[in-house]
């Protein structure tokens, strides 16, 4: 079995693969001091619990934009399940041009996203991803990485108005029936969703007309099913995008990788 590992600022997603089919998944909240034996604790527990043996998995492959977890998550394959792991940036290489001054700026989700995307979908494409930040990513047929824009997140706007006027309460994201709230939760919700529904078509009418062709767009994360539902600017949702792009590049064989001793 592989074990997939997507590290990201809110949660920590564990994916366990046999070939490209997915067995099972789990979330947890990323907590950056959090030990190898705490993750071991957690994941062996949660594979128990769904009837998978963790001494099975053969590999793990990880893309983190969270460095002080990959330490400890290192420990936690060599130590507890006993396999070796390899990290996007250091034993992986995404196989992308990446069309910019400084590429190692760029996180090891977005260039996943872009590489699964171009893989999976072909021509000149824009992914959204819908995490702690709602990223844009640019990648074009030939499968050159453009770079992006990065938004604040959905989630993050939510908690950014209920911290900062004190008349607002913490609600939840959701679709409303008109953009006119008739209350102050109605209005808070129309003004994140609609908000941001008018976010994603003008940002993606903009980079179109700056890239000078027409482009595919692809929605990913949690929240994309939501939003992919409420604008035509959305062509395709992949939900598990970044999942799919680690698989796609085990299967690649361009991970170097040592048996842990």
């Amino acid at each position: 079995m592989l074990l997939a590992i997507d590290v990201g600022n809110t949660n920590t997603v564990f994916a366990l693969y046999e070939g490209e089919r997915r067995l099972e998944s789990w979330r947890l909240a990323t907590v950056r001091d959090r030990t190898a034996d705490e993750y071991a604790l957690a994941l062996v527990q949660l594979m128990e619990m769904a009837g998978f043996v963790p001494r099975r998995i053969e590999q793990a492959i990880a893309s983190s934009v969270v460095p002080q977890a990959n330490m400890a998550l290192r420990w936690m394959c060599r130590d507890r399940l006993r396999c070796p792991i390899a990290f996007v940036g250091q034993e992986i290489e995404v196989p992308i041009k990446v069309l910019l001054a400084n590429p190692h700026e760029v996180g090891a989700d977005r260039l996943v996203n872009a590489y699964a995307a171009h893989r999976r979908h072909g021509g000149d494409l824009i992914v959204i991803d819908f995490g702690t930040a709602t990223t844009f990513d640019v990648v074009d047929a030939s499968g050159g990485y453009h770079g992006g824009i990065i938004a604040p997140g959905v989630n993050l706007s939510l908690e950014a108005l209920n911290r900062a006027a004190a008349k607002l309460p913490r609600i939840g994201i959701e679709k409303t029936a008109k953009v006119i709230g008739d209350s102050t939760v109605s209005a808070m919700q129309s003004g994140v969703f609609w908000g941001y529904v008018a976010l994603i078509e003008g940002l993606v009418a903009r980079i179109r007309a700056e890239f000078g062709r027409p482009m595919g767009v692809i929605a990913t994360g949690g929240l994309a099913p939501l939003f992919g539902g409420a604008t035509q600017a959305i062509d395709q949702i992949d939900r598990d995008l970044t999942m799919i792009g680690l698989v796609d590049l085990f299967r690649a064989g361009v991970a170097r990788v040592e048996t842990p001793g």
